[in-house]
């Protein structure tokens, strides 16, 4: 497990992958974003943006989520404060997500010693090397709890 102590600006991470593969993306859709794009492979072919069937941003979203916690074994899980998200491309059946976290800020609380904000950015790739998904987040990092003090 990773503490406060054990980050640095620049330190970056890199996931494994991760198959996006077609049952999910429509499970996903079919339960939580419930548009043509993400369940009709017909009517997502219409669409003007999409041009074809896209995973739901936020399934996306939902599976870097997964990829951070497996490659960024933070102590105390990832806490977040807030994330800024930029979905750039459509994710498609068959891609192999994986993401890379820079850490970019390290902000110590004044009033909580034994804590921290960390700042990391993130990109998520598919196995071509595009760009789908940015994001820019914050979370609680808590110091090693014999170094708190």
């Amino acid at each position: 497990m990773l503490y406060l102590d054990d980050l640095s600006v620049g330190q970056r991470f890199i996931s494994q992958s991760y198959p996006m593969q077609l049952e999910e993306i429509l499970q996903f859709a079919a339960q939580f974003d419930p548009q043509s794009f993400h369940t009709d492979a017909k009517a997502a072919e219409q669409h003007p943006i999409f041009q074809g069937l896209a995973a739901s941003g936020w399934h996306t979203s939902a599976v870097c989520m997964r990829l951070w916690a497996e490659c960024m074994p933070i102590a105390n899980g990832l806490v977040g404060t807030d994330s800024h998200v930029r979905w750039l491309k459509p994710t498609r059946a068959g891609d192999e997500l994986h993401v890379e976290v820079e850490i970019t800020h390290i902000r110590r609380s004044k009033s909580k010693p034994n804590q921290a904000i960390v700042s990391y950015h993130t990109q998520a790739l598919n196995q071509h090397g595009d760009v789908l998904m940015t994001s820019d987040t914050n979370i609680v990092v808590f110091a090693r709890p014999d170094t708190a003090a």
